[in-house]
């Protein structure tokens, strides 16, 4: 075997590697992300953590940006959002700059719902790379960030 095919296989098993390893990082992610919402309210399901996080993070957010963001559509958006409002996890208003659109943002309860789900998992993540070196952690933050930035955000349409 050449130089050139032994690189071209290795790269090619790397990518196969990588390839199972993020369907298993998506799948678990899945799972934690159903668990880390009921840990916020036990009425909750899937996203919702992460949309509290996208919330609490931007402060205030159309319902638009928030689709985008997640890679779905209006409707979609607008339920996951009826259901946070009905829980009192966020409260809804009417965009000044565009009366068509709405502002959702977390209420005190739903940011502190959000911040003690949150804490507990910072906390599993501390256990799990504890022993780590942080600068193997803030490498593994910076390629998780390349991957993400490669990946883009979902399109919708």
């Amino acid at each position: 075997m050449t130089e050139r095919a032994a690189d071209h296989r290795s790269a090619e098993q790397a990518l196969i590697a990588v390839e199972r390893e993020v369907a298993v990082l998506f799948r678990r992610g899945r799972a934690r992300a159903a668990e880390m919402s009921r840990q916020v309210h036990p009425a909750l399901e899937g996203v919702a953590y992460s949309m509290l996080g996208f919330i609490q993070e931007r402060g205030q957010v159309r319902l638009t940006d928030i689709g985008l963001h997640f890679g779905v559509g209006k409707a979609t958006i607008s339920r996951q959002v009826k259901v946070l409002e009905e829980l009192e996890l966020v409260t809804r208003e009417t965009d000044p700059l565009d009366r068509r659109s709405s502002l959702v943002s977390l209420t005190p309860d739903g940011e502190a719902r959000y911040l003690a789900a949150r804490s507990g998992r910072l906390g599993r993540f501390r256990d799990m790379l504890g022993d780590w070196e942080s600068a193997d952690v803030a490498q593994l933050a910076d390629l998780l960030q390349r991957f993400n930035d490669a990946i883009g955000e979902p399109k919708l349409g």
